[in-house]
């Protein structure tokens, strides 16, 4: 089963939506205890920065995400879900990230340039499991104002540029984030999802067992 964690962030349907079309076993998730029953986590996220990280601990579910990650177990944070992944964000000072990957969420700054960036934008991608069967430089959905900007370049596997340049993906392990919008992202966007649920190593799952980052 896959957790959609449910905690006010917004586009919560459009990505369950998505998840089953994709053949996914996906649940709606506001229970910390029930996330003992999942195999694999999704975090979405719309909004500020610490909006969202208060959100998750007023519903309990920050600790138990936390340790989540630290046993690299399937997660996959999708904009601002995300960025709770990085240490920090310029957009919410003094609120901490999971620190899963060191670096900070910064503002585009880039003088004259149109913010938030809304809409298509390319991807250059490095070789990884969620960009399996994607054309070369694919096109996908954005809405931001902040990026990421990862301390250890090896944990970017997607970069995009509007004014600069960005990690628009980084992963290590099991643990993915994109800070685009699958869901909103067309034929390539399901191609992501597919290619994550294919990833969890689960019997219950419809699509093939295949290792998180093979």
């Amino acid at each position: 089963m896959i957790a959609l964690i449910d905690y006010g962030s917004g586009n919560i349907h459009s990505v369950i939506n998505a998840l089953r079309r994709e053949s996914a076993d996906v649940e709606l998730i506001s229970d910390p205890a029930r996330l003992a029953e999942a195999d694999a986590v999704v975090l979405p996220g719309v909004g500020a920065f610490g909006d969202c990280v208060k959100g998750l601990q007023a519903r309990g579910l920050w600790e138990p995400i936390a340790e989540w990650l630290a046993a690299d177990k399937p997660f996959f944070g999708i904009c601002v879900g995300y960025q709770m992944l990085f240490n920090e964000s310029e957009e919410s000072p003094g609120v901490r990230g999971f620190g899963f990957f060191p670096g900070k969420v910064k503002r585009f700054s880039t003088p004259g340039l149109k913010v938030p960036q809304i809409g298509w934008n390319q991807l250059d991608l490095r070789p990884h499991t969620l960009w399996r069967g994607l054309p070369v430089r694919p096109h996908v959905y954005f809405v931001h104002s902040y990026f990421p900007a990862p301390a250890n370049n090896g944990d970017v596997i997607a970069a995009s540029t509007y004014g600069e340049t960005f990690a628009a993906g980084a992963a290590r392990g099991c643990v993915a984030g994109v800070q685009f919008h699958p869901e909103k992202s067309q034929a390539v966007g399901l191609g992501i999802l597919r290619n994550f649920i294919a990833s969890v190593p689960v019997t219950r799952q419809v699509l093939e067992r295949s290792a998180c980052d093979s």
